[in-house]
């Protein structure tokens, strides 16, 4: 992975490389203001104890441990993409070859490429023409991996949100059956009796409510973050494709492929 130190203040462009940790920054902040603000009046205590299954407790701690994971992609994908740019800044100062040696990639100044993700993907195409021995080759399969590795980090943050919908059907389900329960002990319908089945439902309503409530919420805020990071990890790929096809690929065609 890069190597780059993460500056979230400095030259326009590091602050537009690392425009997702400030979206992610922005977005984190303005929920923890939600947050505050329904503890604040209560509320947030409110739901807390009326949730007697704890299931509401439940989704907001994954929420919290989903938002840190959220958190170290973030991190990891503007590093990334810090690096795709200073890399294309490298390779457009002009170079006749790429000649990879053990994991680097050498240009035909003998400077090296920062090692990233792009580089990785530079040194398998230089690999692939090497071995294959032909000036013409198709990085789609190369292209169809980075994909997958760019994006499998992801899939904690799809289960995350997922985990969250259906926890709070399960509170939902506990709900109704806490709310059922009374009825089936109801031997007489005197007011004493009534009172208790009507608190007990309620109790059981409050649950049920609490808890889709919170899972709802948790899983559109989960799935917000890691749109930002989809979003951005498209634009990463999307710089990729766009430097190897232009300026690296023809390079190898006509250049030196370099010992491996």
């Amino acid at each position: 992975m890069a190597t780059v130190p993460l500056r979230v203040f400095g030259s326009g462009v590091e602050v537009r490389d690392h425009l997702l940790l400030l979206k992610w920054m922005i977005f984190t902040g303005v929920t923890l203001f939600g947050f505050l603000a329904l503890w604040n009046f209560n509320l947030m205590q409110l739901m807390i104890a009326s949730d007697i299954s704890y299931i509401s407790v439940i989704i907001l701690a994954v929420y919290a441990i989903t938002s840190l994971h959220c958190l170290a992609i973030t991190l990891e994908v503007s590093r990334e993409v810090n690096a795709v740019h200073r890399v294309r800044e490298q390779i457009m100062r002009g170079t006749k070859s790429f000649r990879v040696v053990g994991d680097r990639v050498l240009l035909s100044d003998s400077s090296e490429l920062l090692p990233c993700v792009v580089t990785d993907h530079i040194r398998n195409i230089a690999v692939k023409m090497s071995c294959a021995g032909s000036k013409t080759i198709d990085q789609t399969p190369l292209l169809r991996s980075l994909a997958d590795r760019l994006r499998s980090k992801q899939a904690l943050g799809i289960f995350a949100a997922d985990l969250e919908l259906k926890l709070g059907l399960l509170g939902t389900i506990v709900g109704f059956i806490y709310m059922l329960v009374p009825l089936n002990e109801l031997t007489d319908f005197s007011i004493g009796s009534m009172r208790g089945v009507l608190t007990s439902m309620s109790t059981g309503m409050g649950i049920a409510l609490y808890t889709t409530l919170a899972g709802l919420v948790a899983a559109i805020l989960i799935k917000m973050q890691y749109y930002f990071v989809d979003d951005s990890t498209a634009g990463l790929f999307g710089m990729t494709t766009e430097l190897t096809e232009i300026y690296v690929v023809p390079v190898l065609d006509r250049g030196e492929h370099g010992s491996v």
